[in-house]
């Protein structure tokens, strides 16, 4: 005999935890890796638009400007980084790796500005420019933009990872959880069988009787119980046992 209603709520609370556990654990998963990665980019291009500040200095005071247009193409093949452009202190655009000209969103904003601003160029996606200037700015600024959507593709997959991850732990959970309640079920269902046999006068399963019985918890506790109280009941029935018979 099946035990159904007694463990509902007890299955609804494994379920509602599970779920919030995972809930909760999914929030802070994308905000850490979400802050973390975002924070990681902003400061591997801030590092390379001062590298390339750095490196700079010589080429702009020789003006230089092949060789300094040969060095930003080569920083911006690194993953990540989609332009690269280097303005004078007057605001003059040296070098640049825009095709095939300087998007007017960026003609637009100021030349001088080493702050990280949002921006959205048609045609080309959304970028986080950062900027680093070339001795304290007296000799230009180099700025740099960033993809957003790479980044957002690489947060992504690493959330992605850690949700599957959770899930797997939800499902296994879920099931073991399961599993664990029916196994206390079983001898629940096993003594309510037995007190059914008992009140109704049938015969009994010897071998599911004797295995109630000689638990030591609290169902063979009860099932003693029954039996102790099934057998004074049959034998406060027997011959004499009635009040008021005939002497």
């Amino acid at each position: 005999m099946k035990i159904q209603k007694l463990f509902q709520k007890t299955r609804f609370g494994i379920f509602a935890l599970f779920g919030l556990i995972v809930l909760s654990t999914s929030i802070l998963c994308i905000y850490t890796v979400d802050t973390q990665l975002s924070a990681e980019y902003e400061t591997n291009t801030r590092n390379i638009a001062k590298t390339i500040a750095d490196a700079s200095v010589d080429i702009l005071l020789n003006r230089n400007l092949a060789t300094l247009q040969s060095m930003i193409d080569q920083f911006v093949e690194i993953q990540g980084i989609r332009y690269i452009y280097i303005t004078s202190e007057s605001g003059e655009y040296l070098a640049h790796t825009f095709v095939p000209g300087i998007p007017e969103q960026v003609r637009a904003s100021d030349p001088s500005s080493t702050e990280p601003v949002e921006r959205s160029i048609p045609g080309m996606g959304d970028f986080v420019e950062v900027g680093s200037p070339i001795l304290a700015g007296v000799a230009g600024t180099v700025h740099v933009g960033m993809d957003l959507d790479l980044v957002a593709l690489k947060i992504q997959r690493a959330i992605g990872q850690q949700v599957i991850l959770i899930c797997i732990f939800l499902v296994v959970g879920v099931l073991a959880s399961i599993w664990f309640v029916n196994l206390a079920a079983k001898p629940l269902g096993g003594l309510l069988a037995f007190a059914v046999d008992v009140a109704g006068d049938r015969e009994p399963d010897r071998s599911r009787d004797d295995e109630l019985l000689a638990r030591d918890d609290e169902v063979g506790d009860l099932a003693r119980l029954f039996r102790y109280v099934s057998e004074r009941g049959s034998g406060s029935k027997g011959p004499g046992a009635t009040p008021g018979q005939a002497g």
